[in-house]
């Protein structure tokens, strides 16, 4: 099981987002270091929390500073660009990678973004765009064929070819055939990871389910690699889960009820996933009460939390518990004091792992 990272980010309203992008720089930077082997940054425009609107600017800044982790958008949110615009950008970053890129991609979910660009998440138009918009991207890479291209959410022509003056389509990826490509779910029985089993995609699943709904996120992967032909791959799994490690768990515990972790789920996710009716998706038993998914719920069901032997125990269970998966994710935040965290991010790479070194 190898070890990643996975950033929405997460800061409170009204932060400043120079310092923000600096601090989110300086946490991959330092994955790096330690040894990480991917990190992932998430895509909003209107979600204040998630103040990065523009992944692939802070991807390419951070490949400079950086030696070997591999970074992904979390994801490129199709419904908010242009196929024709998101094509060229994805392979000029691919470039300037050189190998170190996983594109992911998804529908988005946030309620502001789907009003800038017009669409109502009732009627799932934007899952279908997703899918059209990503088969129009990968064709455009493979065989740009001349010709006007219309949509319902777009409308452009690529130009015949003058090659007298070099004009042409003729930006594609560095990787061939493209960038990985990985895709998150959320609900149980999530059609997107159904899809990432179509198409051999790397499928993730979201930091804030239970394993109930982390096992549904397999079998729908497995379903959509059976339905044409394939075999399902468990190694290219990703699990993103909140972790938090310290020397013990009594202390991993306090600064986790006491830190950045509570602080966001209390502030941000509690308070907004109920106004769209997701906050089922937190519990183990649907039928709990909604007043009992707070911290210490969350604590004991959802996060990894406690000392290097405790924490790997919980992975271990969790591996077992979903069948396996090949990465695994540690979510990010804040994270201050940053001491902490760089302990934390630490005893998670040098202690935690070594143990779980015979899954496979």
């Amino acid at each position: 099981m190898e070890l990643g990272y996975f950033t929405m980010p997460l800061h409170p309203p009204g932060s400043d987002m120079t310092k923000t992008l600096e601090d989110d720089l300086d946490q991959i930077v330092t994955l790096d270091r330690l040894g990480y082997q991917e990190a992932w940054i998430g895509e909003h425009f209107t979600a204040q929390w998630e103040n990065i609107p523009a992944p692939d600017l802070f991807i390419a800044q951070a490949l400079a500073l950086t030696k070997d982790i591999v970074l992904g958008t979390g994801v490129t949110c199709m419904p908010s660009h242009n196929p024709f615009e998101i094509a060229h950008r994805i392979a000029q970053l691919d470039h300037m990678a050189k190998g170190r890129f996983n594109w992911g991609v998804g529908s988005g979910g946030f309620p502001g973004d789907f009003t800038v660009f017009g669409f109502d998440p009732k009627t799932g138009e934007q899952r279908s765009m997703t899918r059209d918009a990503i088969d129009l991207v990968l064709q455009m890479w493979e065989d740009p064929k001349p010709g006007l291209y219309e949509h319902k959410h777009w409308r452009f022509t690529i130009p015949e070819p003058q090659d007298e003056i070099g004009l042409r389509y003729h930006v594609k990826p560095y990787q061939k055939p493209h960038p990985p490509i990985g895709v998150a779910g959320v609900s149980e029985k999530s059609d997107t990871l159904t899809l990432a089993g179509q198409r051999g995609w790397m499928p993730m699943s979201i930091n804030i389910v239970p394993s109930r709904i982390v096992k549904s996120h397999w079998d729908s992967v497995e379903a959509g690699a059976q339905s044409v032909g394939r075999v399902a791959d468990r190694s290219l799994w990703r699990v993103a889960r909140e972790i938090y490690v310290a020397e013990t768990t009594e202390i991993a515990r306090k600064e986790a009820l006491e830190g950045t972790i509570t602080r966001d789920f209390e502030d941000y996710f509690l308070k907004s996933l109920p106004l769209v009716k997701m906050l089922d998706l937190m519990k183990t038993d649907v039928n709990m009460p909604d007043a009992d998914v707070n911290a210490e719920y969350l604590l004991d069901n959802i996060f990894i939390v406690g000392s290097p032997d405790d924490v790997a125990e919980q992975l271990r269970r969790l591996h077992e518990d979903v069948g396996g998966f090949g990465v695994l994710l540690a979510m990010g935040h804040e994270w201050e004091p940053r001491d902490a965290w760089l302990r934390s991010m630490t005893l998670l790479k040098q202690e935690v792992m070594p143990r779980l070194a015979d899954l496979a």
